[in-house]
C-alpha cells in the first residue's frame, strides 16, 4: 500500500516544522496500514531521504506489499456501503404501524406511494448489483428493457402482499450486500441503458445509495402527511422535543410569510 503526503513542507525548514508534519504523517499512515511513502511538493515527487531544498527527512522502511489495495479504495467501499445499509432500514421503518391502505395509497399525481417505494428499489438493486455485474438476480424481475412494465415497479397490486415486497426487498440487499463484499470498488460493471454504459463498482454505490435517499426523502413527507411521524427510525429525535402544538404555530409562521412574499394570496 503508498500514501502520498501532499504539499507538507512549507515556511521555514530550517525550524523543524517540515519534518514534523511528515513523521506526524507517516505515523496515520503506518497505523492505516501503509508500508510506502512519498512526498509530493510543487508537483514533483521525492522519495523520502533528501528533500530538494538540501532538507533531512525521516528514513523510512521502503518495502511494499504488492496488491494490497489503497485503503482510500477499502475506507470509501465501507462508508458508501454502511450508509446504504442504514437508509435501507429507515425505508423499511416508514411502513411501520400503518395499515394495508395507507402503505399503498397515492398522495401525489403520479401515484407515489409508499410500498411502491419499497418494491421500486428492490428493483434497482437487483439491476445495479446483480445485471450490471453479470451477478443476476435469481427468479422473475422486470428487465431494464421492458418499458411496458416500468410504472409497475413504483405501486402494489391488490394481491401483492406487503409481506412479499418486503421479503423481496432484503433478499435484493443480501444479492446486493454479496456482490459489494465480492468485488473491488474499481470492479467493472456494464450499464446498457446509461449514456456512458462502462462503469466501476464505485459509480454503482454512488448512484444507488443517492437514488435510496432521493426517495427515502419522498417516503419523509409521505409518511408526515399520514400520521406525523418524522426521522430516520422509530423514536426519532426529529421534532427536536418540541410538540405538535410549536410544529403547527411554526408551519402557521411559514404559511404567514409565503402569502406576505406573494401579495394577491394575502
Amino acid at each position: 500500500m503508498e500514501i502520498e503526503i501532499r504539499e507538507l513542507v512549507v515556511g521555514d525548514t530550517e525550524s523543524g516544522i517540515a519534518t514534523s508534519l511528515i513523521e506526524e504523517s507517516m505515523t496515520l499512515a503506518r497505523q492505516l496500514g501503509s508500508t510506502r511513502f512519498w512526498l509530493s511538493t510543487g508537483g514533483h515527487n521525492e522519495r523520502f531521504g533528501q528533500h530538494a531544498s538540501g532538507t533531512e527527512l525521516p528514513s523510512v522502511v521502503n518495502e511494499r506489499v504488492e496488491d494490497s489495495p489503497p485503503v482510500i479504495d477499502d475506507f470509501a467501499k465501507a462508508y458508501l456501503h454502511g450508509d446504504l445499509r442504514y437508509v435501507r432500514e429507515t425505508m423499511l421503518w416508514k411502513l411501520e404501524g400503518l395499515s394495508e391502505y395507507d402503505v399503498r395509497r397515492a398522495f401525489t399525481h403520479t401515484g407515489t406511494n409508499l410500498l411502491g417505494l419499497i418494491k421500486h428499489l428492490s428493483i434497482t438493486e437487483a439491476w445495479y448489483f446483480g445485471d450490471v455485474f453479470g451477478r443476476p438476480f435469481p427468479g422473475q424481475w422486470r428487465r431494464w428493457g421492458d418499458r411496458a412494465g416500468h410504472l409497475d415497479q413504483f405501486w402494489a397490486a391488490a394481491d401483492e402482499s406487503r409481506a412479499e415486497i418486503v421479503d423481496r426487498y432484503r433478499q435484493a440487499w443480501e444479492h446486493s450486500d454479496a456482490t459489494i463484499v465480492a468485488l473491488d470498488i474499481d470492479a467493472p460493471g456494464h450499464v446498457p441503458w446509461w449514456p456512458r454504459p462502462d462503469v466501476k463498482l464505485f459509480n454503482i454505490l454512488v448512484h444507488v445509495l443517492t437514488e435510496t435517499n432521493r426517495h427515502a426523502g419522498h417516503a419523509d413527507i409521505l409518511r408526515e402527511q399520514l400520521d406525523g411521524a418524522v426521522g430516520t427510525e422509530a423514536g426519532s429525535t426529529a421534532w427536536h422535543g418540541r410538540d405538535a402544538a410549536f410544529w403547527e404555530s411554526h408551519r402557521a409562521k411559514v404559511e404567514q410569510a409565503a402569502k406576505a412574499a406573494d401579495p394577491p394570496r394575502a
